[in-house]
């Protein structure tokens, strides 16, 4: 069970969360991550944009992959666009499974994706101007460590 949300409005850290236990008693590791605004260098805001429809199917794709990969029992992933401020939640990846290894890894292998890869396009605000969010080296290192040699 997946479920994936592009979306203005805030979230609940703690539903999703619950969202992601099942009853039938299988879940034993639940590994989220929630990411938040950080107000670093001066940053006033952040607009995120993203391409509708498209967006979703590539962030699917990659759900598909992490349960490819891992036992997985469910995936959550919630994602923010619009102009955020400094201490507001972006982004939520939780992940569910039976075992602990399986949880962090699919969780860390679906935020490196959504931080290097995923249709999103950011631009900071900051007193002197805005710009445009580049990508970072030291994302796409992190992200390397996912794909087969």
């Amino acid at each position: 069970m997946s479920a994936i949300r592009v979306q203005t409005a805030d979230f609940d850290p703690g539903e999703e969360i619950a969202k992601l236990g099942g009853a039938e008693g299988t879940t034993g590791a639940i590994a989220t991550f929630t990411g938040l605004v950080r107000g670093d260098g001066g940053l006033i805001a952040m607009t995120l944009d993203h391409y509708p429809g498209m967006c979703e199917s590539e962030i699917s794709a990659h759900v598909a992959a992490a349960y490819t990969r891992w036992p997985l029992l469910a995936v959550r992933i919630v994602h923010r666009v619009g102009r955020l401020t400094p201490g507001e939640r972006i982004v939520f990846v939780g992940v569910a499974s039976a075992h602990r290894q399986a949880a962090f890894a699919a969780c860390e292998f679906l935020m490196d994706y959504l931080k290097t890869s995923a249709p999103f396009w950011k631009l900071e605000e900051r007193e002197a101007g805005s710009n445009w969010v580049e990508a970072r080296a030291e994302d796409d290192a992190s992200v390397k460590r996912w794909q087969s040699p």
